[in-house]
């Protein structure tokens, strides 16, 4: 423990990419297994105690803190690991701080929530203040050092001098703490095995479309489809019954969407967007929403919103890899999968090809395409260069991805909340709201980002100085700051005052100059959902 505690404090510390890169590959290359993968699983989001959660934490302390004076802290220092290491009451002899982040792992795994507590407590007590911030990192999840899971890869691929799109490749069919992963990468061990597993494969990204990209890109060089509004997923089939759906970070969201075994029977990988309704009919993005992070939905839900699946692309078609392949080719082989194992059978019901759009002339046309989006319940234009192979990653010049602009209202400051990691330190998460035909001021979204640091600086000193409540770590603010926000759609809530969500909300830019009285009304975004509908 104390050595992956020095790792998290060198990380905090250490600014520069490169030098993040030499810390994880100094620690992957002279830590031993498993305290190794253990510390990789942290680092890339692996690791999950369900009885370990914050609210646990808090509660535990409050048993050696006086709870006022620990909500005091925690509101100032603004992180909970932190607030807890510091505040933690050193015991009178502590025991020698021997813990192996394995011990800590595989106590914790098998756990009952009423033992966790206790757990948490005697390691608390081994530990020195460095040591006890690092153990909570650990089992929470939360632990923003600077150093997110695509870097730790990276230097997982420098310690076994591979590229980074092999890592990948066997990434999301192995466990932690990757033994296997590391017998290969430093011991002369072949490559971890795919044969018969339903594995993900990372997926390629798109750039958003940049004036400068029209300016240097042909127009002519691309083929163009709608960017519908869903999630990205792979569907992976082995052709023996078995189908895995995964979200875009290789996440198995299967579970959620049972219905999809339905179309079992395949062996092929494919790419596509998860959409609410059905093929003749698209719902909006707050039907899927109802979907999405549920173990086990009900038949009531399924029925109530049905999903299916979009196709962009096809990886493999049974044993043939066609990621090096042009996008051309790539669709054809889509297309010809499609009518042979889709067209005509049960799985059209869950199953649908993204349509390519005629192709244009110039950019221009491109543009008023574009600008048809939100009629076909679009969010605008995907652009995939016709040459380009199917490449892992954000890949500048082969995707790109062209949104209808943004829909715009000015929403008046309501409450504001401490932020984590570096804006700890400021008032950074931001609720809004419009007025009411009745004059009540309702809340239609949170803003978390859109603002440069200097805005933050002037936010964050506006609401220490217009503060007018408190609710735990929520500052209510007098309702006098206007923010224009922008947002990509907005959509009918049962779960909101107002009746109405936003989609993707940020903020646009800062009224100073606008009176809060001729903020935008709740009708402004009410008609908005009228046109989308």
């Amino acid at each position: 423990m104390n050595r992956f505690a020095r790792l998290l404090d060198d990380l905090v510390l250490c600014p520069a990419r490169g030098g993040k890169l030499r810390l994880l590959h100094d620690y992957l290359a002279s830590t031993p297994d498993p305290d190794r993968g253990w510390a990789l699983a942290a680092l890339t989001g692996g690791l999950d105690f369900r009885h370990a959660k914050p609210a646990a934490i808090r509660a535990l302390v409050e048993t050696r803190v006086d709870p006022v004076l620990f909500a005091l802290s925690y509101d100032y220092v603004g992180d909970l690991a932190e607030t807890t290491a510091l505040i933690w009451p050193a015991p009178v002899q502590a025991a020698p701080a021997t813990l192996g982040l394995g011990e800590i792992v595989d106590t914790l795994a098998g756990a009952s929530r009423a033992a966790v507590p206790a757990l948490l407590a005697g390691w608390l007590d081994r530990l020195d203040e460095d040591g006890r911030w690092a153990l909570l990192k650990l089992v929470t999840g939360g632990l923003r050092v600077g150093a997110a899971g695509r870097l730790a890869k990276t230097a997982l691929a420098r310690l076994g001098g591979v590229e980074l799109d092999r890592i990948e490749e066997f990434w999301h069919a192995q466990r932690a703490p990757y033994r296997e992963l590391f017998a290969w990468l430093t011991a002369g061990a072949p490559p971890p095995s795919l044969d018969g597993r339903a594995a993900f494969r990372p997926l390629m990204l798109a750039h958003p479309l940049e004036p400068i990209d029209r300016v240097a890109q042909d127009s002519g060089r691309f083929a163009a489809e709608w960017k519908w509004d869903g999630i990205r997923v792979q569907l992976v089939g082995t052709g023996d019954g078995s189908l895995r759906l995964f979200s875009r970070t290789g996440d198995d969201i299967g579970a959620a969407f049972p219905e999809f075994a339905g179309a079992a029977g395949f062996a092929a990988v494919l790419d596509g967007e998860l959409l609410a309704g059905t093929p003749d009919r698209v719902a909006g993005f707050a039907d899927l929403q109802q979907r999405l992070n549920r173990k086990s939905p009900g038949r009531a839900q399924i029925e109530r919103h049905p999903a299916f699946l979009r196709l962009y692309d096809i990886l493999f078609d049974g044993d043939d890899d066609l990621r090096t392949l042009d996008f051309v080719h790539r669709r054809r082989r889509l297309e010809t999968w499609h009518r042979d194992h889709v067209a005509g059978q049960a799985r059209a019901r869950w199953l649908d090809l993204s349509p390519l759009l005629p192709a244009a002339a110039d950019w221009d046309e491109l543009e008023r395409l574009r600008d048809q989006a939100e009629a076909r319940g679009a969010e605008g234009l995907m652009l995939k260069r016709l040459d380009a192979p199917y490449v892992a990653g954000r890949i500048k010049g082969l995707w790109f991805k062209w949104k209808r602009e943004p829909r715009r209202v000015d929403a008046v400051l309501m409450y504001a909340q401490r932020g984590h990691g570096r804006r700890s330190s400021f008032y950074s998460d931001f609720t809004f709201g419009c007025w009411r035909a009745d004059g009540e001021l309702v809340p239609v979204g949170k803003a978390y980002f859109g603002f440069t640091d200097d805005d933050l600086a002037r936010l964050d000193k506006w609401v220490r100085a217009h503060s007018i409540g408190r609710f735990g770590p929520v500052r209510e603010v007098e309702k006098a700051l206007v923010c224009e926000l922008a947002f990509d759609a907005v959509q009918r809530s049962t779960r909101h005052k107002s009746g109405v969500a936003l989609r993707f909300p940020r903020i646009g830019r800062i009224r100073w100059d606008k009176p809060a009285a001729e903020a935008d009304r709740l009708e402004t975004l009410e008609r908005m959902i009228d046109v989308a509908e």
